[in-house]
């Protein structure tokens, strides 16, 4: 048998597929220890259960003519544990509603909302960016400019401009449809749907140009950018209260789709409350989102943990000249925000933060889309995505 890969995880394809004339396939399985680890077996069952209501590509590879786009319409299983015996049993069941082949169906990215509410009056900059290898953008009669971001997996194209009331549409090869995609990875397993666990101390929030991870020492956060062929990381500090937050008590997965993520991490203060800081991560995205919030007013901030001179620009602050690596960091708040001093923003009696940060690649050489007020704009004017199969 070979491999079957549904979505982000791959099971061993099935002998047999049972299939309705209305494109309904059901799927069975079984993940055994041995050969497999216990951890293995555990993800891959845990993985079919919580991929109920999504839109996944699946790659058959002994029946490729049923590889396409579907979604998963229910899913089920049971497991058994006999760690006397050294063996865990795990099985799963999952129902797939077939929209069709990568040549029948187009994506259609919605975008909807209003633009971020801000105290400087931006209107923002409506942007989207589809997976690496989609091909026939289209936006209707307004034609958006494209800006290139090279990351891990390598070289992706942002739209500016999106005309509003629009829903671009594109196509995308089932095998390409995952490339450059937002992940949250726990414990070297990556998460799928928000129906799984997340180690507090060991997980990362990643979309192959920007990465985020706890540090336990030094700062709360790593936040690192991928240039010049490798990351560069800075830390830094997450403040609520007064205190350093040195590490969060719980993760949790509140949103977690290929083009968007978020993660939740909260904490007990005893200044404050309970603080809770949700990030935020986007397809294509240069910058990490966070909204700190806690239980009763403080003083609130974000910022770097190995001090920078960052220049205050209103809406945000960055570095005057380019770093080691060629890059500036950057950060800023929707909402009028003191600068910090060691490069970063607060806020004073307050009980919530909105924030973002990044860095400005190439630094003193960055071109339009790169800068940071574009960073700004893009930050204000991102809208939620859903993606969604539509027949060509």
């Amino acid at each position: 048998m070979g491999d079957l890969v549904i979505g982000r995880y791959t099971v061993r394809e099935t002998w047999s597929v049972s299939e309705t004339g209305a494109g309904v396939l059901q799927v069975a399985g079984r993940e055994v220890m041995p050969p497999l680890t216990r951890a293995e077996v555990v993800h891959r069952y845990e993985s079919a259960l919580s991929s109920q209501n999504l839109l996944v590509p699946v790659v058959w590879e002994d029946k490729p003519e049923r590889s396409g786009y579907y979604t998963v319409s229910s899913s089920s299983g049971d497991i058994m544990d006999r760690a006397a015996e050294g063996v865990v049993v795990a099985e799963w069941k999952m129902s797939l509603a077939r929209h069709g082949s990568d040549t029948d169906v187009d994506l259609e990215s919605r975008l909807t909302g209003a633009v971020r509410q801000n105290d400087y009056g931006f209107t923002g900059e409506r942007w989207h960016c589809p997976p690496i290898g989609h091909y026939a953008y289209y936006t209707g009669s307004t034609i958006p400019s494209t800006l290139t971001r090279t990351g891990s997996e390598g070289a992706m194209t942002v739209y500016r401009a999106i005309p509003a009331g629009v829903s671009p549409r594109w196509g995308c090869a089932v095998e390409d449809f995952l490339r450059g995609r937002v992940r949250i990875l726990s414990v070297g397993y990556e998460r799928v749907g928000v129906g799984q666990a997340v180690d507090a101390d060991d997980w990362e929030l990643s979309n192959t140009l920007l990465r985020v991870r706890p540090l336990l020492s030094g700062g709360t956060l790593e936040i690192a950018a991928f240039t010049g062929g490798a990351w560069r990381t800075k830390a830094w500090w997450v403040d609520a209260g007064g205190g350093q937050i040195a590490r969060f008590e719980a993760a949790t997965i509140i949103r977690n789709d290929p083009e968007m993520c978020v993660l939740r991490l909260t904490e007990h203060r005893s200044t404050v409350g309970r603080a809770v800081l949700d990030l935020t991560l986007r397809r294509g995205s240069r910058t990490v989102e966070g909204y700190l919030q806690t239980g009763s007013s403080g003083t609130l901030s974000v910022y770097l943990a190995v001090a920078e001179t960052l220049a205050d620009n209103t809406s945000y602050v960055v570095r005057a000249t380019d770093d080691t690596n060629g890059n500036r960091a950057v950060a800023g708040s929707a909402k009028n925000f003191d600068p910090h001093a060691s490069g970063g923003v607060t806020r004073t009696s307050t009980t919530w933060l909105d924030w973002w940060a990044g860095v400005v690649i190439p630094g003193g050489a960055v071109t339009s889309g790169e800068m940071p007020h574009h960073l700004r704009d893009q930050y204000i004017g991102a809208l939620p995505e859903v993606t969604m199969a539509v027949k060509r």
